[in-house]
């Protein structure tokens, strides 16, 4: 018999909302969300929204920043996707399309209230949770300092009591390279404590 979890993750999977009761224009291509969640992952990655490598296999991070996130958390590709312990909730779970420049659009506004409350509801393993961009900043944390004060202050985040912690990265897309060699301290400081996290967590 499936597991609620498993029922509500079929559900996500078959949503059609932003297409059939969006809020503001309609997704124009055929919705495909994409996460992965079991009741024994205690590491959770939260990014932005797929993009259209990911659209097209329905594999998350499955595009060169998802080959630089793993190296920040130092590990293979078997580890980031073995479902059992790592958790990947984006916070649109679509592809939201792209602007007239080639840029992804932001997620799209009906799915994290729709899906979130209830599927961390679901998730009450989880021990630690990867913000990256600022998306996942602002809902998590209500932070809206901006990617790098968030970022900076993240030691004061790391250390919030609770029975989740939160871990907040820049997005590790090619376009952040800029702000990767303005701010070296993210990946001689931060960067070896995630992956002392990530180790811990999976084993």
């Amino acid at each position: 018999m499936a597991s609620s979890l498993d029922r509500l993750v079929s559900k996500i999977r078959a949503c059609r909302v932003c297409v059939e009761c969006p809020e503001g224009p309609p997704l124009t291509h055929e919705p495909r969300p994409v996460l992965r969640a079991s009741s024994t992952a205690r590491l959770a990655v939260i990014g932005q929204a797929p993009g259209t490598r990911v659209h097209a296999t329905g594999v998350p991070y499955n595009d060169p920043s998802g080959e630089r996130l793993r190296d920040w958390m130092g590990v293979s590709r078997d580890e980031f996707y073995d479902e059992r312990r790592v958790a990947i909730v984006p916070m649109g779970f679509c592809f939201p399309g792209q602007d007239s420049k080639g840029g992804d659009l932001p997620p799209r506004r009906e799915c994290a209230p729709l899906w979130r409350p209830r599927l961390f509801a679901q998730l009450p393993q989880i021990e630690l949770m990867l913000l990256v961009g600022g998306y996942a900043q602002r809902w998590h944390l209500e932070d809206r300092r901006g990617v790098t004060a968030t970022v900076e202050d993240w030691r004061a985040i790391l250390a919030r009591p609770g029975p989740t912690r939160f871990l907040p990265l820049p997005h590790p897309s090619w376009r952040n390279n800029a702000w990767l060699k303005r701010h070296p301290w993210f990946e001689a400081e931060l960067v070896p404590r995630l992956r002392k996290e990530v180790r811990r967590l999976l084993g």
